[in-house]
């Protein structure tokens, strides 16, 4: 399993347009992607524009090549992309421990 840990911040005062958005892109796009295994979207308290995205895949190339090559990402950008400030940081984890 990896983590995808995608790091966005959005324009000042875009907040609740951007989580109907964020929200409508994984159920409806982001989640019918070969090896998408769910999600958490976190909001920021101390930082109200941004936002933490963690999506688990079944394998890296899930996302990598099998998500982010297709038509659907293309989709998934332009619902959630005018609402970017800056380019988001997107990184991938492997599980080194976990509590029981």
């Amino acid at each position: 399993m990896i983590l995808e840990l995608a790091d966005i911040r959005i324009q000042p005062g875009k907040q609740q347009e951007f989580d109907a958005a964020i929200q409508r892109g994984v159920e409806q796009i982001i989640s019918k992607a070969t090896g998408f295994a769910g999600y958490k979207v976190h909001k920021g308290i101390e930082s109200p524009e941004r936002y933490v995205l963690t999506i688990l895949w079944q394998t890296l190339e899930n996302h990598t090549v099998d998500f982010r090559e297709s038509p659907a990402f293309t989709d998934w950008r332009a619902l959630v992309g005018p609402f970017f400030a800056v380019a988001p940081t997107v990184e991938h984890f492997t599980l080194l421990t976990e509590s029981h």
